[in-house]
């Protein structure tokens, strides 16, 4: 029902129910904390195809509507989701500002939060435009802001630094997920798949049509047995990243 939906997706609710307690019991004995571990369970099992309230529900032992008394929709539990694990980054959330200069601070946080997609490879399955505004989530921001600032930088240029590190981290990790479902499910390995691929490639390939993009694509491929490596693609990024941020900081300095 239209009215089912706007309440589901209703973002001040949503907001209340992030920021609330999450312990505190229902008739059922449900809490959404609980609600919200089942969800996490779900997911990191199947994925967020796999999430609904129904399959919440079944894994509970408890009846769908129940669940609709605490969480209002998918929408909201997917939103709990994302904040919950998201908490999970930093088990000390002054880790980042704890580094010995910002340049540790930005590898740090690009190494948590590559390692918070390969935990959960659904982060990266679930579109998102407008950020979560829960707890834990900006909780987060604030940990990853507090190195970059008062070292040079305006606040938007701080949010603009931290952003491109985020998105070429979470750009690789899709990346690496995607490899990852293609390695299990092909049952073959990268060397053995370029093996196989290259002379295929090489017999339909004209190399005078592709003088440049065949001699890198090779390159790549004898020195990596891949197409590429996600890995070390994350590690060329974020140091040309920190140098041009650098080189900016540079150009502000008295001394310049």
């Amino acid at each position: 029902m239209p009215e089912k939906r706007v309440a589901a997706d209703d973002p001040v609710r949503t907001l209340a129910l992030l920021w609330g307690p999450q312990d505190r019991p229902g008739r059922s004995g449900l809490t959404v904390r609980a609600i919200v571990q089942a969800a996490e369970e779900l997911a990191d099992a199947g994925g967020i195809e796999a999430l609904s309230m129904r399959a919440v529900a079944d894994r509970l032992g408890a009846g769908t509507m129940s669940i609709y008394t605490h969480v209002p929709g998918k929408p909201a539990l997917v939103a709990l989701l994302i904040d919950t694990v998201t908490g999970r980054t930093y088990p000390d959330p002054d880790e980042p500002a704890r580094q010995p200069d910002w340049r540790s601070a930005l590898r740090l946080i690009a190494r948590r939060n590559w390692e918070l997609f390969a935990r959960h490879p659904w982060l990266l399955q679930i579109p998102q435009g407008r950020p979560i505004l829960g707890p834990h989530i900006s909780r987060k921001y604030e940990s990853e802001l507090r190195p970059l600032d008062r070292i040079g930088l305006t606040d938007a240029e701080m949010d603009g630094v931290l952003t491109t590190v985020l998105m070429h981290v979470q750009g690789l990790a899709r990346w690496q997920a995607a490899l990852t479902a293609d390695r299990s499910g092909g049952g073959e390995d990268d060397e053995q798949w370029w093996r196989a691929v290259e002379p295929a490639l090489a017999a339909v390939m004209d190399p005078a049509a592709f003088p440049v993009s065949g001699r890198v694509g090779r390159a790549v491929g004898e020195q990596l047995n891949s197409a590429g490596d996600p890995a070390a693609s994350l590690d060329f990024g974020l140091d040309r990243i920190l140098d041009g941020v650098e080189r900016l900081l540079a150009g502000r300095r008295p001394d310049r």
